[in-house]
């Protein structure tokens, strides 16, 4: 039998190999002003550049296995639950690191220094509250994050079973 793989699942396929593109290159490949690897290699040994990006590149690796596995077919239940979940607590480590203290100045002074060095001489669109600003590269893998994270909703709330009318029915 023949997967029929959705557009969903391409999107979603998409958007994973996109981050996983960003776990690699964010903080190891010069992006111009996107990224300042002269002050990450300040802030950080290669040894600790390599473990962060070793552990993001692997559950990235993971989550597109198991999309990859299963396209075209039906999605069990812990498959459904874990490409959501896993990426919710991905999506809320950005949150806590990034937003939070962005937004309302939780955490915000004790990022402030830290994130001026790494992160002040990278481009970024936003105005600074609270001292810090997310830099145009976190802000595209961000909203890419969230992208996947709906996407992956939208494949766990959908079965693909057909049934009598030929329709997708929900599970």
């Amino acid at each position: 039998m023949q997967r029929q793989i959705r557009l969903v699942e391409k999107l979603l396929l998409l958007g994973l190999s996109l981050i996983l593109i960003f776990m690699i290159v964010q903080d190891l490949v010069p992006l111009g002003s996107l990224n300042d690897l002269d002050a990450i290699s300040q802030d950080r040994s290669f040894n600790e550049i390599l473990i962060v990006t070793l552990v993001g590149v692997v559950q990235i690796l993971l989550l597109l296995g198991m999309v990859l596995i299963f396209m075209g077919k039906r999605y069990p239940i812990w498959i459904r639950l874990w490409l959501v979940i896993h990426q919710l607590f991905i999506f809320a480590g950005a949150l806590i690191d990034w937003w939070i203290p962005y937004f309302f100045g939780y955490g915000a002074e004790q990022r402030v220094e830290r994130y001026e060095k790494m992160f002040g001489d990278t481009h970024s669109f936003l105005p600074v509250i609270h001292g810090i600003v997310p830099n145009t590269l976190h802000v595209m893998f961000h909203t890419l994050l969230l992208s996947c994270i709906i996407l992956s909703i939208y494949i766990s709330l959908t079965n693909r079973r057909n049934n009598s009318s030929g329709q997708l029915k929900a599970s």
